[in-house]
């Protein structure tokens, strides 16, 4: 829509009220602008959609996917640049990380082979951090997360466990490091040995545990649910190297792996929310604090908003 405008050059500049002086500066400061197009006999046309106003949509989707392409530079350093520092200093074999691979193999080693309950308790410990361990108590979170009708969740949960197996085997592949070789083993692996899959596993599955229900958690149960992850993350990386199937590095390795993993699919996701018009949240919040009644398997009340769909 259009409207014609008339300028009144008839009348001496000395004669013009104030009124008519806002009129013309305005009416130049359109013409400048684009809001105002000149046309025949004196008469401009007002311009309704003002340049500046919104962008057409051309213009938001080519800023949008400048945002995109940011985010996934920012979620590959965030993986590639901690991983590839682990990976120089242990392929540099830098003298502090190779005398602790050392004396922890061989001092754990011989405390392990006179102490077979030691073994046992460290292979329970080891064998609940396990590939399959986490594929049964993952599938359980994604089918309970599909049940409350929270299928984005549920995709983050999938991506991100199966996105870091893959990168595990994908490092593996391409370091092609030999496992510790001992004399008397207690525990025998295949595969290559850096990183260790069972610590970066355990990072990455209670990390992905906690951002889904920490909505749901408050108080000590909080602190509890963090520090629980935290002590098991910890004990699954010791006992791979007190059963002498891996290096310290290994396990340290994995831990900045799986914590770089997460770290990035945890920002893409906050992007996803805030692309379709949700407020940023804090990862302290958990990935949809807003989702809190759900994932206690409430029905949220009717006045309570819902942004899970």
């Amino acid at each position: 829509m259009t409207y014609a405008v008339k300028r009144n050059r008839s009348r001496p500049p000395d004669t013009l009220t104030p009124a008519d002086l806002a009129v013309e500066a305005l009416t130049w400061r359109g013409v400048n602008r684009g809001w105002i197009g000149l046309g025949e006999r004196g008469k401009m046309t007002l311009m309704t959609n003002v340049p500046g106003e919104a962008p057409p949509p051309s213009a938001r989707s080519t800023t949008q996917f400048g945002a995109r392409a940011v985010l996934a530079a920012i979620a590959l350093a965030l993986v590639a640049i901690p991983g590839a520092l682990t990976l120089l200093l242990v392929k540099d074999k830098w003298t502090p990380l190779l005398r602790a691979d050392n004396g922890a193999r061989d001092r754990l080693h011989d405390f392990a082979v006179t102490h077979t309950g030691f073994v046992g308790a460290m292979q329970l410990i080891s064998d609940s951090g396990s590939a399959v361990a986490w594929q049964i108590v993952l599938a359980v979170v994604v089918v309970w997360l599909l049940w409350r009708r929270l299928p984005r969740l549920a995709l983050f949960v999938v991506t991100t466990a199966a996105g870091s197996s893959l990168l595990n085997s994908v490092v593996k592949s391409a370091v092609h490091r030999l496992r510790p070789v001992l004399t008397h083993p207690v525990a025998q692996e295949p595969g290559s040995s850096f990183p260790s899959g069972h610590a970066q596993a355990a990072v990455v599955g209670y990390a992905v545990l906690l951002l889904v229900f920490l909505p749901i958690l408050h108080g000590v149960w909080r602190r509890v649910a963090a520090t629980f992850a935290v002590l098991m993350i910890l004990a699954i990386g010791f006992s791979r190297i007190a059963l002498g199937v891996h290096y310290v590095s290994d396990v340290i390795g994995g831990y900045v792996l799986g914590a770089a993993w997460v770290a990035a699919m945890a920002a893409v996701f906050n992007a996803m929310r805030v692309d379709r018009g949700h407020r940023s949240v804090d990862v302290g919040e958990g990935l949809e604090p807003e989702q809190a009644a759900r994932l206690a398997g409430r029905t949220p009340d009717d006045g309570e908003l819902d942004h899970s769909q």
